[in-house]
């Protein structure tokens, strides 16, 4: 397995590298996606690369792309990667990338929460609501909602934070017609892809969609879809007993990496979240790379 931490591919012209992906121009209509096993905490890049994160989110996203289609076209081109490269750089992106349609992205995050946890479960004690969408009393932290809610935010310049916005935001930028699209595909595929996900003893507390826009104006979805970067997983076991103690779930993601973070102290301070970030242990990289495999073992067993 080749570990990638920033690719290389001189026979292509970038387009952009991403918190994890690179992006290559193939003529004017297709993107040559390159997942890296790069790993990005609290919105700055590790130095250290995860082995087999890559391969890992884009096994999974191919696996959920397959099984999504009927409910919104993608932006497979169903051609192979390894074709619009040099021999000599195959073996960055073998395993690793997507060789998609180029579209017009929309300037929106779909966000799709089944679940209150992370910045919902903080919303939720202040206002009783999340993104302006009201919420019964009384849910505690990882507590399943009475139904899956849209909660959409504006796409950030790099570096930057995504922003929770209010639906109104939504109909604002892409029109009434278009947001509404918006929401009921993504409500549709999160509540489609939880389903298949809980047969595999999987919880997907939250989600995030990419769509863009095809040269017929019909919505496509993008980038990756349902990956442990873009998705809060819990496995069941352990659920029951965090919701009872309030707290938050065992997570197939980099939760041991945030963790580590957080606790570290440099010079006798904590980190302050800015670059550059603290050198990973190996111990920490390992325990990383194994609760991918696991999301992905378990997934596709």
């Amino acid at each position: 397995m080749t570990t990638v931490h920033t690719s290389s591919i001189q026979s292509l012209p970038l387009l952009a590298r991403g918190k994890v992906r690179d992006n290559y121009a193939v003529g004017n209509d297709r993107i040559l996606m390159v997942a890296s096993d790069r790993l990005s905490a609290f919105d700055v890049i590790m130095g250290e690369p995860i082995p087999g994160k890559g391969e890992i989110l884009t096994k999974m996203a191919l696996w959920w792309f397959d099984r999504l289609g009927h409910l919104c076209p993608n932006h497979l081109t169903g051609e192979a990667p390894e074709s619009v490269v040099t021999p000599a750089e195959v073996p960055q992106v073998q395993g690793r990338s997507m060789l998609v349609k180029r579209l017009r992205p929309v300037p929106v995050e779909a966000v799709v929460r089944g679940y209150l946890a992370g910045s919902g479960w903080k919303e939720y004690q202040d206002s009783r609501s999340v993104c302006g969408v009201p919420l019964p009393e009384g849910l505690t932290n990882a507590a399943k909602l009475p139904r899956p809610i849209f909660t959409p935010a504006a796409k950030a310049q790099a570096g930057e934070h995504d922003e929770n916005i209010p639906y109104e935001r939504v109909v604002e930028i892409v029109g009434p017609a278009m947001a509404q699209q918006i929401r009921e595909t993504s409500i549709a595929i999160y509540e489609t892809a939880a389903a298949i996900a809980l047969q595999k003893g999987m919880i997907i507390a939250d989600t995030k969609f990419e769509f863009g826009l095809d040269e017929n104006d019909q919505l496509v979805l993008m980038d990756e879809v349902l990956t442990p970067d873009s998705s809060r997983y819990w496995p069941v076991e352990g659920y029951e007993q965090a919701l009872a103690n309030g707290e938050n779930p065992p997570s197939y993601d980099k939760q041991f990496v945030r963790d580590w973070l957080e606790a570290v102290r440099i010079h006798g301070k904590p980190w302050d979240k800015t670059p550059p970030a603290p050198r990973l242990p190996a111990e920490v990289i390992e325990k990383t790379a194994a609760k991918y495999r696991e999301a992905l073992e378990r997934l596709t067993a």
